[in-house]
């Protein structure tokens, strides 16, 4: 099937089940489904015959406009067709599932008859007007989606700079520029450019729009030393729409060759640039390159004839960057600090002047919230400059950061509509429904993708999982620099990001999506019928009967885990559509839950310290994937298999006897042991992450499967003797061991080989002594070591690994800080300067030319922290 976008896959996926689901437990033979398959399948068929073809044009910049135009107004045509569908559908389905059941009698929008006589018209209308469109003309994707949408160029804005285009589309950018943090850049490239190598080399700048690429290379490419170490230079800008003849005519214009170049063939205009460069050391700056394409139609004008010319790229794709890494360098260009941002901002709103004092706390908070990038910095200071300075006003601009920054049209939104017109379309959905969270949120990992999924947004792909499809989706955008990565785990791996602008870009996406920081009592009445999903961040009560009645019935997402609620709201089980449920309760689990089958993500949370216990209901959850919990759930017996991928917090009430039936998919799981049970995790075959948290579990009454990657132990007490059976998991690459998870004062891993292992913690041990030799560790690249007192160092050897980037550690036992700094010093005297050592959250050398103070603040942080998450295992 072509690409289908999610509202799309969503609606197909319920046909299917509704066609083909004779097992699934609400069809279950029943009559009134029965009844109305015909038409189902006649829905199925003909939207999969306008989706083969309709969603297979790709829309190229060569093809006629108008034709262009059409296939676009058929498509939004098509999305507005899908919706009625879909919602029609839904709510026949909600009637079927409450026939003959007790509701309000607020809700009279359930009808038992189906009725889709005006889609079926509004489809045969799209073929029809799709048949006078000269497809034969238009290129057809051959694969499963869309690989890049092209549209006409917009101008790009550089960075803290301001430019013109001429009219070849060549980037000129003003001498009155402000670069602030990119110093060390420039050094880096400019080192690169001017090496001893003598053929020919590609260094590539690679960052998001607004970034400073063109900014850096404008400053290199006019630095003294580069005008006088290349005989040649020549700037040519891409874009995202080009042809070849004008980036000829660009570069030879700017080597200086005159004439009347427009009059020559594209065969002169390659001799007359072979000639201006060979023999000579050129520089060649190609800004704002979009495409593999367009580099390998570049690359072959320029002679490889061992004078130690360069060629710099700038670019906002990795996998541009990655083509051409075999034959040169990659330097990714990283977000201004807050202190970097700060600067900027009183350079252009003060012009050198100091800022009167009053103002530098909002100034602080408005450069923040920048989030690091120079072009928003630039937009801020443009937006302060024009106003008075009242302390008062700024704080209130302060608040409204992201609304001036996407109303700027001319800067950055119109710097992200560059990247988003550019995106395939299977990101498109998944990136615009970053905008609607707050300001300044910060995603976890998880959470979105099981938001994603549970939009529908995640397309099928072989034998992959929806997670890790969505994870790669995800991936995609970061190596795209349209999300902006806030934290990673000790690892390397993403933790958290967020979009680099939050948006309302599109109100109408929202009027099916409702994102609000609103008291949920105060909009529940507001919602449309038609809303699929509500996102609420308001913190504070939430009473019962404000949730339920037809304006819910057609969620598919309720995320109300801000909100406390004050009773279970009994409106919920009407809500049989809902995939991701979120809420914060503090009661006994409510059965209600297990009532709603399409359920995929349920997320609870507490505000009380105790368990909850699951009912036997649980089971029916079929579709369940990922249960997590901020307190422990006692788990109850179960007879049938359940599609849950992820468990958090969980207490099995008959150990593990019936896992391997019951759990078949489970790829993460965190679980409270019991000291006298067995736990033969082996006998789960998808287990990849692990965390175990119990009271002196013995080492003989646990087994570990050959798929773990990731394992944590936590008060389990287990004698550092078991280090030799886990150092035999073939696949493991994360080791996390804290609050006395291996008992003992000694560990001598010599003779043990982790073969894979990539992350190694160690918290809270009362270890005294560790021997470790380079072998032990040998794929090692960070080492976390933190509250173990008693330790006397860290093995000397740990330093000798190759593989090694970072070590993280905290100064609570002197000999430890005394041990990384040797371990640095061996490194550096063997030219190794690549091993990052941070100590209380400080570069080794900075805590050592800061000593006391971090200590006590860092512990008390830690502490809060650590008793905040004891009543979630501590894992």
């Amino acid at each position: 099937m072509a690409y289908t976008a999610g509202f799309q896959m969503l609606l197909m996926e319920n046909l299917k089940k509704l066609i083909h689901g004779n097992h699934h437990p609400f069809i279950n033979n029943n009559p009134l489904i029965l009844s109305e398959r015909p038409q189902f399948q006649l829905l199925y068929q003909e939207l999969d015959s306008i989706i083969q073809t309709l969603f297979s044009i790709h829309e190229d910049h060569h093809h006629n406009p108008d034709e262009i135009e059409k296939v676009r107004n058929l498509k939004e045509r098509f999305k507005d067709v899908v919706e009625e569908a879909q919602d029609i559908i839904d709510l026949f389905v909600s009637a079927v599932h409450f026939t003959n059941r007790q509701f309000p009698p607020e809700i009279d929008v359930f009808k038992t008859s189906l009725n889709l006589e005006k889609v079926l018209k509004s489809i045969e209308s799209i073929k029809v007007e799709l048949m006078t469109i000269n497809i034969g003309n238009m290129k057809m994707d051959s694969s499963s989606r869309i690989d890049h949408v092209k549209t006409q160029s917009v101008a790009a804005a550089a960075v803290g700079t301001s430019y013109t285009r001429n009219r070849l589309g060549t980037k000129m950018v003003s001498s009155e520029e402000i670069v602030v943090g990119l110093d060390h850049d420039v050094k880096i490239i400019r080192d690169k450019l001017t090496e001893e190598t003598k053929q020919l080399g590609v260094v590539s700048i690679v960052g998001m729009g607004g970034l400073g690429k063109t900014t850096i290379a404008n400053k290199i490419f006019n630095d003294r030393f580069v005008v006088y170490y290349f005989h040649v230079r020549a700037w040519v800008t891409v874009s995202q729409t080009y042809a070849k003849r004008d980036l000829l005519i660009q570069i030879l214009r700017s080597i200086g060759v005159q004439g009347d170049l427009e009059e020559d063939d594209d065969s002169k205009l390659r001799g007359k640039l072979h000639k201006n460069l060979m023999g000579r050391r050129y520089l060649i700056v190609i800004d704002d390159i979009w495409s593999i394409e367009a580099w390998d139609e570049l690359k072959m004008f320029f002679p490889h004839d061992n004078t130690a010319s360069r060629i710099l790229l700038t670019t906002r794709l990795y996998e541009v960057a990655l083509h051409v890494k075999p034959h040169g360098f990659v330097h990714s260009l990283p977000c201004l600090t807050e202190e970097e941002s700060w600067k900027l901002l009183k350079q252009k709103v003060f012009h050198g002047d100091e800022c009167p004092e009053w103002l530098i706390k909002p100034g602080m908070q408005i450069a923040k919230k920048c989030h690091g990038l120079p072009l928003s910095v630039v937009v801020m200071a443009g937006v302060l400059a024009k106003e008075p300075m009242n302390k008062d006003l700024w704080e209130e601009i302060a608040c409204s950061v992201s609304s001036y920054i996407v109303g700027d049209h001319k800067g950055c939104l119109e710097t992200l509509a560059l990247s988003y017109h550019h995106l395939p379309n299977h990101l498109r959905e998944c990136f615009l429904y970053l905008g609607g969270f707050p300001e300044d949120f910060r995603f976890t990992v998880e959470r979105i993708i099981w938001l994603w999924v549970a939009e529908g947004f995640i397309e099928e792909a072989g034998n992959r999982s929806l997670e890790d499809v969505a994870e790669a989706y995800l991936m995609d955008l970061i190596s795209r620099n349209l999300v902006i990565v806030a934290g990673r785990k000790f690892n390397g791996d993403v933790k958290a990001y967020s979009p680099p602008f939050s948006s309302q870009l599109l109100e109408v996406y929202k009027q099916r999506r409702v994102f609000t920081n609103q008291d949920i009592n105060n909009i529940a009445h507001s919602l449309t019928r038609t809303a699929q999903s509500l996102l609420c961040f308001h913190d504070g009560i939430c009473w019962a009967e404000s949730i339920g009645g037809s304006s819910f019935v057609l969620l598919k997402v309720l995320d109300l885990q801000k909100c406390r609620l004050h009773d279970f709201p009994q409106g919920l089980r009407l809500l049989i559509h809902l995939r991701y449920l979120a809420i914060c309760y503090s009661g006994e689990f409510p059965n209600l839950i297990c009532k709603l089958w399409s359920l995929q993500t349920l997320i609870l949370r507490t505000n009380v310290v105790g368990p909850m216990h699951l009912p036997h209901n649980i089971q029916d959850l079929v579709n369940l994937r990922h249960l997590w919990s901020d307190t422990m759930l006692f788990f109850p017996s179960i007879e049938k298999p359940m599609n849950l991928q992820y468990i958090s917090n969980v207490v099995f009430k008959d150990g593990m006897d019936n896992f391997r039936k019951c759990f078949p998919s489970l790829k993460k799981l965190a679980l409270r042991c019991d000291k006298d049970d067995e736990y033969h995790f082996e006998l789960l075959p998808c287990l990849e992450n692990l965390k175990l948290a119990g009271l002196r579990l013995q080492h003989n009454h646990i087994s570990f499967p050959a798929t773990l990657k990731k394992l944590t132990l936590a008060w389990c007490d287990l004698p550092w003797s078991d280090m030799s059976t886990i150092q035999l998991l073939p696949n493991l690459e994360a080791l996390q061991l804290k609050g006395y998870a291996p008992e003992g004062a000694h560990w001598d891993a010599c003779d043990q080989q982790f073969q894979k292992l990539k992350f190694l913690k160690l918290e809270w041990l009362n270890i005294k002594q560790w021997k470790a030799s380079s072998t032990s560790f040998p794929c090692l690249k960070r080492l976390a070591v933190c509250f173990c007192w008693d330790l006397q160092e860290i093995p000397l050897e740990i330093g000798e690994i190759a593989t090694l980037d970072l070590i993280i550690t905290d100064s609570s036992s002197n000999s430890v800080v005394k041990s990384v700094k040797r371990i640095q010093e061996e490194q550096h005297d063997v030219g190794n300067y690549e091993l990052k050592i941070i100590v209380d959250g400080m570069e080794l050398s900075y805590y050592l030319s800061h000593p006391g103070g971090s200590w006590r603040e860092w512990t008390a942080s830690f502490l809060l922290r650590l008793l905040k998450r004891e009543r979630i295992l501590m894992i």
